[in-house]
């Protein structure tokens, strides 16, 4: 039998290409790199295709969204209805949650979002995650890689693997359709929620989800970067000598976006990048799809319920003057914070036209795990300043969707700045 042809599929930034393509020539594939931007006429006799991990476009806007914006993901998706296998890990899995591969084939219904862990009500951020976990599937003939026994022993390698979704009608459809694939559990194989076995706080200690057919499957661990995984990969090239099945699409269901008004704080702190501010420019280049004449300007966000302006501009760990500039809004006017004074400066009204002109919309994430560091009653995100957009634009998903994921931040428009 001629052996099936895997398509291991990579976006600038993503550096697990070489233990993916030995994992699926270990298993008795044949593996084919495949760049972004080659040619699709590549592809015709591939049989299933695998995302690796990594840093996809430096994760700028957050982790995996540019690349889920790519069209090389159309074509994916197409290929998926066909019934053709798309595997994604870790990177991979958050592009395809992404695009609306995972979990229902189209549509934003979930997030990987920052690593964070509640306990007794409160939410703690962990930062990235370098360590090793166990996972189990929930079910042996669910998926393309599940086909297999007991518990792995799998590295993770992530800032942003805690899944997560606002919408708990969908919660129910994944455990009645069984996609939550595998599941994070101690050695013994018992799932929990506990941040011993799920370090990155996902629900329901999600590790991997896959979509209705089967075929398309997000999981955050590596199991391509250790022996340990072989049974995940012999898994997939058995489901794909199976043959395929088309896919059906889950539900068309649209998450509706709401984006309140938000009044001036008493002190809002905006910081600006002096050198070039790539992820800036990255978004934009995103948001271009949507909106082609789009120009962004992104700003470092901080309201403070407690303390002064200068209390934070002084400190280095909040506030870099080599590489950074601030401004201050105090009760709805605007200053400039001169460093070397260590004072705030007023700005002229063109001075202030020139810099906030436009429509400002603020993200903050659910939790906001950097406010804590300011005091009780702070908050932190990320204002992003558009210009020359429409408001018809401003009320589309797709462009929304650019700058946050409805399902681990918030969006809300700003007084004029």
């Amino acid at each position: 039998m001629k052996a099936s042809r895997v398509a291991v599929v990579s976006f600038p930034g993503n550096n697990c290409e070489v233990e993916s393509l030995r994992a699926i020539k270990n298993a008795g594939m044949e593996a084919v790199y495949f760049r972004w931007n080659d040619d699709h006429a590549k592809l015709k006799d591939i049989d299933g295709y695998f995302i690796p991990g990594g840093f996809s476009y430096e994760d700028r806007g957050r982790s995996g969204m540019v690349a889920a914006r790519d069209p090389l993901m159309k074509f994916l998706s197409d290929e998926a209805a066909k019934g053709k296998t798309i595997i994604g890990n870790c990177n991979g899995a958050q592009t395809l949650v992404e695009s609306g591969l995972i979990p229902l084939d189209r549509g934003l219904h979930m997030s990987l979002a920052r690593n964070a862990i509640e306990e007794n009500g409160t939410w703690t951020g962990v930062g990235f995650l370098n360590e090793w976990v166990w996972i189990k599937p929930s079910d042996r003939s669910r998926c393309a890689t599940s086909d297999w026994n007991g518990v792995m022993h799998l590295p993770i390698a992530h800032g942003e693997g805690r899944f997560t979704t606002r919408d708990p009608d969908l919660i129910k459809e994944l455990k009645k359709n069984k996609q939550i694939a595998f599941e994070y559990c101690d050695e013994n194989g018992n799932v929990s929620t506990d941040p011993i076995v799920t370090p990155n706080g996902s629900m329901f200690a999600i590790a991997g989800i896959c979509n209705p057919a089967g075929n398309v499957v997000a999981l955050m661990p590596h199991p391509e970067r250790t022996p340990n995984g072989a049974p995940y990969f012999a898994a997939l090239k058995r489901w794909i000598e199976k043959g395929k099945k088309p896919s059906s699409p889950g539900s068309t269901y649209e998450w509706k976006w709401e984006v309140p008004g938000r009044e001036a704080k008493d002190v809002e702190i905006f910081i600006d990048t002096i050198i070039t501010n790539n992820e800036e420019h990255t978004v934009e280049q995103a948001a271009h799809r949507i909106a082609p004449k789009l120009s962004l300007k992104q700003w470092k966000y901080i309201t403070l319920g407690s303390g002064s302006h200068e209390s934070v501009l002084k400190q280095l760990g909040h506030f870099n003057p080599n590489k950074e500039r601030a401004y201050v809004r105090l009760k709805g006017t605007l200053h400039r914070w001169n460093n070397e004074a260590k004072k705030i400066e007023p700005l002229t009204e063109d001075q202030v036209q020139e810099l906030f002109s436009g429509i400002s919309l603020l993200r903050r994430d659910i939790p906001d795990t950097g406010a804590p560091a300011f005091g009780k009653g702070s908050e932190t995100g990320i204002c992003y300043t558009c210009r020359n957009v429409t408001e018809k634009d401003l009320k589309k998903s797709a462009l929304l969707e650019v700058f946050a994921n409805p399902h681990a931040s918030t969006l809300e428009r700003m007084s004029d700045l």
